[in-house]
């Protein structure tokens, strides 16, 4: 409420009082005492007072002056007063409106600034409280011109942010700022104080709204600027407004300095990544490549007699090396699947044992194939998974086995059914290995790892692990009952 409506509205209040109270008292004037009519009279004062401040309370004091004066100090109906007595009684009623005016009216305002700075100390701790919070620098921008066209009133304002071209915005709330208003703050550095210019509005012949620039300047440093138009700001919404500025400068800064520091560890990871997977693709590629050279230069030599059997166990070496490397390369193209997010499910119905089949074929010229051992019951029902990447984590788990199992020892497949009737297939690859200590059953599902055995790059397991979860399973680790 404006204040000339404040006004009004108070003067309203206090004449009606006065005139419902004498409609009252006037049948019993001739009962009343003198001063009474006057101590009644205070009503009409303090009601005017409170709604509409000193003036109103004023105005009602006078009137209420009046009418005690024409309707209850003898003789009736006149301005003229014969007792000494009575004009003391008129005089004190004055002065006492006078004080009581001033006194209520000194409470109103001082209880509407505790009101307000109530308001404006929970204000700041809601405000606090969202630019303390860990929020990307795009929601923050957003929560800080919201909270400001919000709080104080304004039909637009934009954030601005300091590049080589100058201030440029990043965030905008209300009315869209013309390119000429925007302009007025895109050449200021952060540097300089708080500004208002008017804004004309269309048709109108003064100023009707304020351009104002708040610097965002944290421990010195020019963070960016808010722009604002709206109405001018009184000394108490101003230092409010500059006191907000100084909080959304400080998390602005935090906010750009963690992305800062995100994104260096980010690089930091990348280049350790890189260096890992060049290291250990360079390893792994380099043992199969060795071999598979060092056997075409021995076909190669023609002063090397080779028997059939021996040129036919060479050939099957490159050949086995040779899957080895196109396993390699796949696994390096899924884990590129899984960390680009294109990993898409075809989930159909099929059996573990054609599951087996699949993961098979690539390890059918290796000595691994002639090792596996099935012991899956003819009942089993059909499995609804995506049989590519299900046969592919299988692959890598009896390649994995194959590694590590000795001599001749069979690795066995073993399926059933999971107990608790729900329906789902456990399936399990067993070898007589030397086992997994308990503190690697965690680390060698992940990429790079030395435990795994999967090659030193380390992505067999972790690939296995990655297919497995997709489906909403889980994959892990323990001691089989012979060992491995």
């Amino acid at each position: 409420m404006s204040d000339l409506r404040r006004a009004v509205s108070g003067t309203f209040v206090g004449l009606v009082a006065v005139g419902v109270l004498v409609a009252v008292m006037l049948p019993l004037r001739s009962h009343l005492a003198l001063g009474t009519s006057a101590l009644v009279l205070v009503i009409p004062v303090v009601l005017a007072i409170t709604v509409g401040g000193f003036v109103p309370g004023a105005v009602a004091a006078l009137v209420g002056f009046v009418v005690d004066d024409v309707l209850f100090v003898p003789p009736f109906g006149t301005f003229r007063v014969t007792d000494a007595h009575q004009w003391e009684v008129l005089a004190v009623y004055v002065v006492v409106m006078l004080a009581l005016s001033q006194v209520v009216d000194r409470l109103q305002t001082i209880r509407a600034e505790t009101a307000q700075h109530e308001a404006t100390t929970r204000h700041m701790f809601e405000l606090s409280d969202l630019l303390i919070a860990e929020k990307p620098l795009e929601d923050l921008l957003a929560v800080v011109v919201s909270t400001v066209q919000a709080g104080f009133a304004f039909s637009s304002v934009a954030l601005l942010l300091p590049t080589e071209a100058g201030l440029v915005a990043a965030a905008f709330s209300g009315t869209p700022l013309s390119p000429e208003e925007l302009a007025v703050a895109s050449g200021s550095s952060g540097h300089s104080v708080a500004l208002e210019r008017p804004v004309l509005a269309p048709g109108s012949r003064g100023p009707a709204e304020f351009l104002l620039i708040v610097p965002l300047v944290a421990t010195g440093r020019p963070v960016g600027a808010v722009l604002a138009k709206g109405p001018a700001l009184q000394g108490r919404e101003r230092e409010l407004l500059e006191l907000y500025a100084n909080q959304a400068a400080l998390a602005i800064d935090r906010s750009r300095l963690r992305q800062q520091v995100l994104r260096a560890g980010l690089l930091e990871e990348v280049d350790r990544w890189r260096n890992s997977l060049m290291g250990a693709v360079s390893h792994d590629l380099r043992t199969p490549l060795a071999t598979v050279k060092a056997a075409v230069s021995t076909l190669r030599r023609h002063d090397l007699p080779l028997s059939p059997e021996d040129s036919e166990e060479l050939l099957g070496l490159i050949e086995g090396q040779s899957d080895r490397l196109d396993r390699l390369v796949a696994n390096l193209l899924d884990m590129t699947r899984l960390q680009t997010g294109a990993l898409v499910l075809r989930r159909e119905a099929i059996s573990v044992d054609g599951l087996l089949d699949s993961a098979l074929a690539p390890l059918a010229a290796t000595e691994v194939a002639g090792r596996v051992r099935r012991e899956i019951p003819p009942d089993l029902p059909l499995v609804e998974v995506d049989p590519a990447l299900i046969a592919q984590a299988l692959t890598n788990l009896l390649d994995n086995a194959g590694r590590h199992a000795p001599g001749e020892a069979p690795i066995v497949v073993a399926a059933r059914r999971q107990s608790g009737g729900t329906g789902k297939v456990v399936v399990e690859v067993r070898d007589d290995g030397p086992g997994v200590s308990a503190e690697d059953r965690e680390r060698i599902f992940l990429m790079f790892n030395k435990v795994s055995g999967a090659g030193r790059a380390g992505l067999g397991l972790a690939i296995v692990k990655a297919f497995v979860e997709a489906h909403g399973e889980s994959v892990g680790v323990r001691d089989a009952p012979g060992g491995g």
